[in-house]
Formats: structure tokens, sequence, C-alpha cells
């Protein structure tokens, strides 16, 4: 039995110093592996980590006695965790998983390409390249922005001599929308009162006098304001209640 195999078996035995002997021989190969994915915007730290913990899971699962050696176990399945990670986890809006792994393979050899090139290959030229439809690779690059978030204060276009940037871009609610649409309620409702009812209302919520002031203004008692007022507003729920709901 080999000295991996060995140490596998003791380790299988409840043995954890050969347990971790059999991983930090390995450790080397895991960090390797990451750093086929140092092209990505993905920290580096993230996927050593990544790939260390599939090493871990790799000498838990190897069975020597199969007769595959560690490392051409252990290769497979770092990588395939590495994509999956990918797959999983990087993309703040996720797209279909056959989308997912061809923006994956796009952003693996457009940067070769581009060093070749002097510049950001094309879309036709990656299509050509990795033997895909250029409608499917122009639909991964597009996945791509999906990686991450942009930053609203990320610069886009020139406005009036200056730079706006992606928050300034982005409109804000209009509460004149919704200021209108209460006003137009109102006056729908408010029909029904009389003039004088309509007037003592608008003094009172639309310019905020006090019942005094209505009353002095008008020519009345404050208490007939008040009077006036509660009539109005029990008439206005009532009316309310029984409008069809939109």
């Amino acid at each position: 039995m080999t000295c991996d195999g060995d140490l596998a078996r003791r380790a299988r035995e409840g043995d954890e110093r050969a347990r971790h002997a059999l991983i930090e021989r390995y450790v080397p190969l895991a960090r390797g592996l990451a750093r086929r994915y140092r092209h990505t915007a993905e920290p580096m730290d993230d996927l050593v980590q990544v790939a260390s913990l599939a090493l871990v899971k790799a000498v838990d699962r190897w069975d020597p006695e199969r007769g595959l050696a560690f490392s051409s176990f252990a290769v497979p399945t770092i990588v395939g965790e590495l994509r999956r990670h990918f797959r999983d986890t990087t993309w703040m809006v996720r797209p279909p998983r056959r989308l997912l792994e061809l923006a994956l393979l796009v952003e693996k050899i457009r940067e070769p390409m581009g060093a070749l090139l002097g510049r950001d290959p094309t879309a036709a030229e990656l299509a050509e390249r990795i033997g895909r439809p250029e409608a499917d690779v122009a639909e991964a690059l597009q996945a791509r922005s999906g990686r991450v978030a942009r930053s609203l204060d990320v610069p886009l276009e020139e406005v009036d001599h200056g730079v706006a940037t992606l928050g300034e871009m982005i409109g804000d609610d209009d509460v004149e929308f919704e200021r209108a649409e209460a006003r137009t309620t109102v006056e729908r409702l408010t029909s029904i009162l009389d003039q004088r009812a309509r007037e003592i209302l608008r003094m009172r919520f639309e310019h905020d006098l006090l019942q005094a002031e209505i009353a002095s203004t008008i020519g009345v008692s404050q208490m007939q304001v008040s009077r006036s007022i509660r009539r109005s507003l029990e008439r206005l729920v009532a009316h309310a209640a029984l409008e069809p709901a939109v």
C-alpha cells in the first residue's frame, strides 16, 4: 500500500494525525487548482478556502482499495466544488444553469484571448473559439453582469458638464402623484356637500385655519363651524363606505 493509502487507512481508523498529514500533503494541489480561477472577480482567499474544504472532503471519501491514486480522485472533487461555488454563490441574479455554465466558460477564455488580441474579443470571436452559437455567447456575456452588484456611485455619463452616477439616474417616487390622486378623491366625495360646508372644510384642512378664525371669516359662531365640520365628515365617511371598491 502506498504512503497515501496507509495514511488514509489510519485516518479511517480514527487517527487524526494521519488524516491531517494527508490533508497537508495536498494543500499545494488545492491552492494550485484555486489559482486556475484567479482571472475571475472572486477573491483568491475565498477560492482557496473552497478548494481546501473540497480537499478535506476528498480525503474523507477516498478509498485507496479501489486502485485510484489520491490525486486522481482529489482533482475532480476540488474542481467540482470550485465550479459549484461559482454556480451557486457568486451571482446576484442567478441565470439558468445552462447559461450560467456557458458564462463561466466564456469568462475563462475571454481574458487569455484579450491578451492575445490586445482588446476584448467580440461575441463572434468567442463563439468561434468555443464552438457555440454567437447568440448564446452574447446572452452569456450579458448574464455576466449578474455576477456582482453595481455601486450606485458608478459614473455613467456626462450630464451638464458633470458626471452622473447610477444612483442619480434612478428615479424617485413623486409625492405629487399621490397628492393629485388624493385631491381627486376629495373633490369627488365633497361634491355631495353644499358650498358653505365645502368652504369650511377647505379652510380647516387645506389652509389649516382654526375654527375661531373660520367663524370670523364667514361670519358665524365657532360652535356652528364645529358642528358643520363634524356633520360634513360624518357624511363623507358614510358616502365613502358606500362606494364600490376599486
